[in-house]
């Protein structure tokens, strides 16, 4: 009966070790893991680490793309500043506010990139900590929750910063830096053109702005993939 009880136990244990380390993938996929309310049905016969790959792969991919945008836009509007203040010494005095002027819309334009930055840029890299730092044999389902709300937050962020109000945000600023100098120092044909070129940077940094997460998830909600 020892044996018999023994062997029992030896069996038993194989069994646990096979079950939760033999398992290829960093994390073990939970059967029956929940789907969003909003998910087509079809989103639950996919694999749930199948899930958490597409979504990391995704954050992954718009991470990338954020990151060219943010540092290539940054670097472009900072570098037009500063030439805008090194020429201001060989301006005459009376024109040197037009440039001034300038300088400080690149300013507002590289901090608007440092202190609203895409939150992708901080959802990917804590996603992808997040999964290796996973004990072998951890129930997927907790970090595929997490996953699926990243993936959402990053969407509704490339959607709130394509919104109208930013477009108008845009023209207004730049329209009143253009009244700054027509109403304060009657540089009327200066203000015209910071406001429209201003406009015209401020247009295209918006409308450049990497937006791919918004048909992630939809493709990932129609469970597809």
């Amino acid at each position: 009966m020892t044996f018999a009880r023994a062997a029992i136990a030896v069996a038993i244990f194989v069994a646990i070790f096979v079950a939760v380390f033999a398992t290829p993938a960093t994390v073990r996929a939970a059967a029956g893991c929940p789907i969003p309310e909003t998910a087509d049905p079809l989103l639950a016969g996919v694999d749930s680490t199948r899930r958490l790959e597409f979504i990391d792969a995704r954050l992954t991919s718009a991470e990338r793309k954020a990151r060219i945008w943010t540092y290539g836009w940054g670097g472009g509007i900072a570098a037009a500043g500063i030439g805008t203040l090194v020429a201001v010494p060989f301006v005459a005095p009376e024109n040197r506010v037009d440039w001034y002027t300038g300088a400080v819309s690149a300013g507002v334009g590289v901090a608007t990139l440092i202190i609203v930055p895409p939150v992708v840029l901080d959802a990917a890299p804590a996603l992808r900590a997040q999964i290796a730092s996973a004990a072998p044999g951890t129930n997927v389902c907790p970090l595929l929750q997490g996953a699926e709300a990243d993936l959402v937050r990053v969407a509704r962020d490339e959607e709130r910063q394509g919104g109208w109000y930013v477009h108008l945000g845009n023209v207004l600023f730049n329209v009143g830096l253009g009244l700054f100098l027509g109403l304060g120092y009657h540089h009327w044909e200066a203000g015209a053109i910071n406001a429209a070129v201003g406009t015209a940077v401020g247009e295209a940094l918006i409308l450049t702005r990497p937006t791919a997460a918004i048909d992630d998830l939809e493709t990932y909600r129609s469970g597809r993939f």
